[in-house]
């Protein structure tokens, strides 16, 4: 492999050199036509050539290093399973650049435990230093807002870790609830009984626990009410004990709503709320956000924490992060 030098960025040129005991495991590394590499190269302004199981790299001596933690922590994660995808090598380099979080969420597990939520399915381990920082706190905290725009994985980091709670025993129940509002359209009368009129607002959150658990297994835990899915006028006189309570679209309750629903709180309970301030549907004309107005009430109120994410913190197809950045910049 060879392509045509990357000038460094900045700082006295260095080269280093990496061996790589797997050599199974570099296509899976480099990716298809060695795309993964290319972003690599492209990112942080290296240059990149690979020679049987070695890799070398140039370039800035700052950025050499990031590249050569980059490509360690690829390498760890292809080791655990993982699929390395252009995405991954974003979120990876994004890591890099935090060195509070080293030892704590490095793939490779040095210097201290990796920061990763286990279900049935699959392991997740964080994308961002905000998405560590949010699984840290869920970890920490019995009430959790998490703040941000959409494809950060704020409510799937959520199920996923209410999904390994709930194999593990912690809670006993696992509820997740969103308001039924129309993302700013009319949808009509929906035909059928209670549950297949409000399932269609509930889907998202259907699809994060497939994610996490076989599709048998949730069918039989909301069949035996141990995974309960609900728009939030269900939690009304209901008090939630012993369960991981997640409430998606947060930002579409009314402050009245949103009361209600955080006094549910329960003995032996925790409670993620999950909301983009930016996206407010709700309707019959009303602007009080009740997420906004809990967030304004509960800033620094002990055993509550705050999770927040940007546009930079997107973990779907790049492009949606530029999408969510264009709409933020002209607002």
């Amino acid at each position: 492999m060879s392509r045509k030098p990357v000038p460094a960025q900045s700082g006295d040129r260095s080269r280093t050199e990496l061996t790589f005991d797997k050599p199974q495991a570099l296509a899976r590394l480099f990716g298809q036509y060695d795309q993964n590499l290319v972003a690599l190269e492209n990112r942080l302004g290296v240059y990149i050539t690979a020679r049987g199981n070695r890799i070398g790299l140039e370039g800035s001596a700052e950025q050499v290093a990031m590249a050569r933690d980059v490509l360690n922590d690829l390498y760890a994660r292809i080791g655990r399973g993982e699929d390395v995808d252009t995405g991954l090598v974003d979120a990876s380099i994004a890591m890099a650049a935090e060195p509070h979080l080293d030892g704590i969420i490095r793939a490779d597990g040095g210097g201290g435990a990796s920061i990763m939520i286990r279900t049935r399915k699959k392991t997740i381990v964080p994308r961002t230093p905000a998405q560590a920082h949010y699984m840290q706190a869920l970890t920490g905290n019995d009430m959790i807002f998490a703040l941000g725009p959409a494809g950060t994985g704020k409510t799937y980091v959520a199920v996923a870790q209410a999904v390994a709670q709930l194999i593990t025993g912690s809670v006993q129940r696992l509820i997740l609830s969103r308001p039924a509002v129309e993302a700013g359209e009319k949808l009509g009368f929906l035909p059928g009984d209670m549950k297949e009129k409000v399932d269609p607002y509930l889907r998202p959150l259907y699809d994060a626990l497939h994610d996490c658990l076989p599709a048998e297994q949730v069918e039989r835990r909301i069949a035996s009410g141990e995974i309960e899915v609900a728009p939030i006028a269900f939690m009304r006189g209901r008090t939630l004990a012993d369960a991981f309570v997640i409430l998606d679209e947060a930002q579409n309750t009314t402050p009245a709503q949103m009361k209600m629903f955080l006094t549910r709180f329960g003995q032996n309970s925790r409670m993620v709320i999950c909301g983009d301030p930016n996206q407010v549907d709700i309707p019959g004309g009303v602007t009080a956000s009740g997420l906004a107005d809990a967030v304004r009430r509960l800033e620094g109120v002990e055993g509550i924490a705050m999770a927040r994410f940007t546009a930079g913190d997107v973990v779907r197809h790049p492009i949606v992060g530029r999408i969510v950045e264009a709409y933020e910049g002209s607002a």
